[in-house]
């Protein structure tokens, strides 16, 4: 009979249906201590379980260096991974500039008041001259507040909504737009294609020579997902993925590149066990000669 007075009480105890604080703000940190020097440009995209192998995921990343990091399942102050803003500790530990969106307010993760975020984070030794982000109008409804019951942990671990982190560079080449992808890993094939379809709509507000740059852990089951053929249909070309990229051996993660470069050097590092999945990391190479030895314009 308490149990049931008990639970009574909590279903009627109403959850908070304001958008969670923080989930808005896109936090920028870091410096870049070497100046990019060009012409190549080397990627690193990588899921990184949250850092909560912390010091692996930063010796791996501070021993395969790399030009622009795309992060995803990157904690903010979060118990799991120590309380650490992993975006700006990463970026002042390899001397880079970083930007950080939260995908989610993990209700579960915080310390006394303050909140705890998880989203992706960008670094980048090219000067990041815009960052933004698109919180996807798909969702999964798994991330909805339940504003029928308490806003605690036990009920509705996280709040908020997949996204893609998005970082305007200048190159050799021109300018360069990197999408930081971490499509929902729920629900059908046809919700991920829905988020992927929300990204090239975007795409299309920029001109159509602008080098775009779409990566992270698409969460594809399958090589032939409609998520992988509509970059394809839209210009893109994959210059790494298909490949086994996680430690329960799925094709997850993906780099697509579209516009005048040339890929190299492509490999997934198996070898690297700090997270579940793998980095992956390329080499884009301006294929215009006149390009390669001209330093980035400033911001």
């Amino acid at each position: 009979m308490r149990f049931a007075s008990l639970l009574f009480c909590l279903i009627l105890t109403p959850a908070a249906a304001e958008a969670p604080p923080g989930l808005d703000e896109l936090r920028r940190a870091g410096a870049i201590i070497q100046t990019f020097s060009g012409p190549s440009i080397r990627v690193l995209c990588w899921n990184i379980e949250r850092g909560q192998r912390f010091d692996g995921v930063a010796a791996a990343l501070a021993a395969h260096p790399a030009d622009l990091l795309l992060l995803q399942e990157v904690d903010w102050n979060a118990r799991r991974s120590g309380n650490r803003d992993l975006a700006a500790e990463f970026a002042r530990r390899l001397g880079l500039e970083s930007a950080f969106a939260a995908e989610f307010l993990e209700l579960g993760q915080r310390v006394g008041g303050n909140p705890a975020f998880h989203g992706q984070a960008t670094l980048s030794r090219l000067p990041v001259s815009r960052a933004r982000f698109l919180r996807h109008r798909e969702q999964h409804g798994s991330w909805r507040p339940k504003t029928w019951l308490p806003n605690w942990a036990i009920f509705q671990p996280r709040e908020g909504g997949r996204l893609a982190l998005i970082t305007e560079h200048q190159t050799p080449a021109g300018l360069l737009v990197a999408y930081n992808l971490h499509l929902e890993s729920r629900g059908p094939e046809s919700l991920r294609l829905a988020q992927m379809r929300e990204v090239l709509d975007d795409i299309r507000h920029y001109p159509p020579k602008t080098t775009i740059l779409i990566a992270g852990d698409l969460n594809t089951k399958k090589a032939d997902s409609p998520v992988l053929q509509a970059p394809r249909d839209a210009g893109f070309a994959a210059v790494l993925g298909g490949q086994i990229t996680t430690k329960r051996g799925q094709p997850l993660d993906w780099i697509f590149v579209r516009g005048p470069w040339n890929p190299s050097d492509g490999r997934i590092h198996s070898e690297i066990r700090a997270a579940d999945h793998y980095p992956l990391t390329v080499t884009l190479t301006p294929r215009d000669p006149a390009t390669r030895g001209t330093p980035p314009r400033p911001n």
